[in-house]
Order: C-alpha cells, then sequence, then structure tokens
C-alpha cells in the first residue's frame, strides 16, 4: 500500500529535500508552500492523503492554523499531522499537542529521524484504516448489544475484540483507535510488566518484537489476562480493561507530558483521551480504565 503525504513549507529547499529524503523512502509527495495551498489540497485530495508534514511558521495561513481546520474538519480529524518547528520549548510543544499534533519535530532533523517519525505516523494511520474497513462490515446486530465481556492475553486478539466492540459505536473507526491503544497499554505495560523506558531501549536496539514474543511465552506472564467489558445505557458507551499488572502513577498522566510528542511511543492515553473518547479515566493502582463516549452531542 502506497502511503502519501503532503509536505507543507515556505522554504522551497526544505521541501525539495524532505521531498528527496521520503521518495528515496517509498513515500509518494505533494507540496505546498503556504496554508492557503496546502488547506486547499486538503479540500480536494483529503482522502488520497496518509499524513501531512506541516511547517508551523509561515506567513498568512500558519501551520497552526491549518491544524485546526484539520482536527475541525470531521473527514480530516484523523490525519496525523507531524508539526516542524525551530522552537522547540515545552509551551510550542503543549500547545500543539493540545491542537491534536500527533508529533512534533524541531529543526534542524536528521534523515534518520525524520523517516523514524513519519513510519510511526503511518503505522497509527494503517492501523485506523485497517479498522475502517473492519468497520463497514455487515454487524447489524451489534447495534443492539447492551452488555458483553471479553478476556484476552494477546495484541493479535485484542485487534479483534477491538473491531467488534467499535462496531457498538456510530464512529468505530474512531473508537477502535483509542480502544485498541489502551488494550496495548494493558497486555505490555501491564501484564507483561514491560515499562515505558524497556520499550524505549528495545526499540533502539530493534529487539522490541522479540522481547514481546518472550514474554508472551513467560509461564507466569504470558498467562495473566485483560478483561474487557462494554456497556450501553442511557447517556454512553462504556468500556472498562482492567489487566493483571501492578499499575502505574496514572496521576502523572492526566495530561501528557509535551516531550511525549517527540518520543518513538507512549501516545497511546493521548489518542485515547483526544481523539477516541469522550472521557477516559484510570482508578485504583491504575490497572484499571474507563472509556466512554458520550451517546447523545454534547
Amino acid at each position: 500500500m502506497s502511503h502519501r503525504l503532503l509536505l507543507v513549507d515556505d522554504e522551497p529547499f526544505n521541501l525539495e529535500l524532505m521531498t528527496e529524503l521520503l521518495e528515496a523512502d517509498g513515500y509518494e509527495t505533494v507540496c505546498a508552500e503556504s496554508g492557503e495551498q496546502a488547506w486547499e489540497i486538503l479540500q480536494q485530495q483529503g482522502s488520497s492523503l496518509s499524513m501531512v508534514l506541516l511547517d508551523k511558521m509561515m506567513p498568512g495561513m500558519n501551520g497552526f492554523d491549518v491544524l485546526k481546520r484539520i482536527k475541525s474538519t470531521p473527514e480530516l480529524n484523523f490525519l496525523p499531522v507531524i508539526l516542524q518547528t525551530a522552537i522547540g520549548s515545552p509551551a510550542s510543544v503543549q500547545q500543539g499537542m493540545e491542537a491534536g499534533a500527533f508529533y512534533y519535530l524541531t529543526k534542524p532533523f536528521s534523515r534518520d529521524m525524520l523517516l523514524a517519525v513519519v513510519k510511526a505516523a503511518q503505522s497509527h494511520w494503517d492501523r485506523h484504516q485497517a479498522f475502517r474497513e473492519l468497520a463497514k462490515q455487515h454487524l447489524d446486530a451489534l447495534a443492539h448489544l447492551q452488555q458483553a465481556e471479553f478476556r484476552l492475553r494477546t495484541l493479535k486478539e485484542a485487534q479483534t475484540v477491538t473491531a467488534l466492540l467499535a462496531r457498538t459505536c456510530t464512529q468505530p473507526e474512531k473508537v477502535a483507535t483509542g480502544l485498541f491503544e489502551l488494550m496495548v497499554n494493558a497486555i505490555e505495560h501491564g501484564n507483561l510488566a514491560i515499562s515505558y523506558q524497556q520499550k524505549t531501549e528495545l526499540q533502539a536496539e530493534g529487539d522490541w518484537e522479540a522481547e514481546l514474543e518472550r514474554r508472551q511465552q513467560d509461564p507466569i506472564l504470558g498467562q495473566r489476562e485483560v478483561s474487557i467489558s462494554f456497556n450501553r445505557d442511557e447517556d454512553f458507551f462504556s468500556f472498562t480493561i482492567q489487566d493483571m499488572g501492578d499499575g502505574f502513577a496514572w496521576q502523572d498522566y492526566q495530561d501528557t507530558p509535551a516531550t511525549s510528542l517527540l518520543s518513538s511511543h507512549g501516545r497511546g492515553i493521548l489518542i485515547a483521551r483526544k481523539l477516541s473518547f469522550d472521557a477516559v479515566e484510570y482508578q485504583g493502582n491504575g490497572n484499571r480504565v474507563i472509556a466512554r463516549v458520550n451517546r447523545k452531542p454534547s
């Protein structure tokens, strides 16, 4: 599957450099030299794009203005937007995060950093598209489901349950993305006891998948289960996810740190809070989370 990227920058040299690097890695690109031109392309060709790399500081309609328009347009609001800026202050990063930016690149950035960030955004987009296709399946009976409970151990099982449960909601692909992220956290960080720092190091060393498989085969960790409960009431669709791990200091993630946008992972809670659910509430020691979707427009 080819991925078409919109590159937006008022400096032609920057566009030329990014185009060369990304196309050499197999991506298709389309370029815009202003926010106005980018918005015109998004309106006309948005359905063919996989992500946007967007310069924040531009004359006229700046990158932040374009980002806000993308996130307020239902047909585009799940499109990953990578903001680029020469200002990497925490306040600037936080501003972009609150507006819905998926990643933040501080100029100048290396080829490896650019490609790593784009690959991560591509994976997010591919997962969203896969759930979107699954949501088209004829599972009309799920519209009448009132309660359900599942238990699972693996990421593959989580994907299957996610696709099923998300179909209970009016925007299944939107709910599916955040629901899957919460299940991934429950499996990897909860049951398999892989810390954030360990995952960062394993990914950097190329050992992440092997370690994940090793822990899933562990006679103790590998037998832990995640439970997922669904409940439909008059006001909400509620999803309760509980793992068998030791929990974490969830209070520290009430507001996701701006630095998380500069990391290779750790975006799951942010995605769930900002893009998928109307409320995400951790309880107890952090191994239980309730995610809710309003049934009535707010």
